[in-house]
């Protein structure tokens, strides 16, 4: 998450989350929370059709080069889906139209029914409640965790406002629990730039969490993590499942053994398989691509 779209991303207003956990359903993508059969509300989501994100044949080519070749996927809402591909099969492309950091030559992107993700730009689409992690970390390493977090939630950035701001008690509670929920209770007063590696891409995830994002989008977020660190990431992806809707690019198997249900595999800007890990690891197209043979 750069620092510019942190900025803007953290003026969205927080009741968000709370239209959002209203009236919720089961969906056929494994069993999580949708909303169905009910009114939308300002600033809600549309996802009465069980799909907060859609994307269809979508292109977009670079110098003549097809990075994207008529991309179609879609996720459910509170579903933690997991993208694997060889290096050059669009993934991180894919996560560049999906913020508006790159426009496609064709095709439809809708977050939930009625928002074209298309018409809007990349900070537009911050504040709509999509967050994205980039692989490198992006913190403010002179800054405490606490002094983190507290920016990333801050909607006011004038001078003056942010002189006078004080955290309220719904405010607090809510740093709290993402301190918690990010493994760094303990370490709330350490200055950003003295974490580990592990420790700052979780603090980054807290940065994003204090937005209420409905959507994260996570860019390889285990690399260079330690063991243990790849093993309390799972846990905390896994305690995110469901209450947000995730999208993780990832190389490390292991992972997403771990975390995964539904897995999509890219090659060459499309979908080439997609199911569960023991079904795309046994589909011979992807042994084909993966091993070359």
């Amino acid at each position: 998450m750069t620092p510019d779209l942190l900025e803007q991303g953290a003026r969205r207003i927080e009741e968000r989350m709370a239209l959002l956990a209203a009236g919720k359903n089961n969906t056929e993508s494994g069993g999580r929370n949708a909303s169905t059969g009910r009114v939308v509300e300002s600033g809600e989501v549309d996802v009465t059709h069980g799909r907060i994100l859609y994307l269809e044949d979508v292109s977009v080519s670079f110098d003549g080069f097809k990075a994207i070749n008529k991309l179609s996927l879609d996720i459910a809402p509170g579903e933690l889906r997991c993208i694997i591909g060889p290096n050059g099969a669009g993934k991180t492309t894919m996560m560049d139209i999906i913020t508006g950091k790159t426009r496609p030559d064709e095709g439809t992107v809708f977050f939930g029914s009625t928002i074209d993700l298309l018409r809007h730009k990349e900070a537009e689409i911050a504040q709509l409640g999509i967050g994205r992690k980039f692989q490198k970390p992006t913190v403010f390493e002179q800054l405490t965790v606490f002094e983190n977090l507290e920016l990333a939630l801050k909607t006011n950035k004038g001078v003056k406002s942010s002189m006078f701001f004080r955290l309220d008690s719904a405010q607090s509670d809510r740093l709290a629990e993402v301190l918690v929920t990010i493994h760094l209770a303990d370490s709330v007063n350490r200055m950003a730039g003295n974490l580990s590696h592990g420790q700052k891409q979780w603090l980054e995830i807290g940065m994003l969490l204090m937005q209420d994002p409905k959507l994260l989008l996570l860019d390889e977020p285990v690399a260079g993590m330690t063991d243990e660190e790849t093993a309390r990431t799972a846990e905390l992806f896994l305690t995110l499942k469901g209450k947000h809707s995730l999208m993780v690019v990832e190389h490390d198997m292991s992972f997403i053994k771990t975390i995964s249900e539904i897995v999509t595999v890219l090659c060459d800007g499309s979908v080439l398989a997609q199911g569960t890990l023991d079904q795309v690891q046994a589909d011979e197209r992807v042994i084909e691509v993966y091993l070359g043979r």
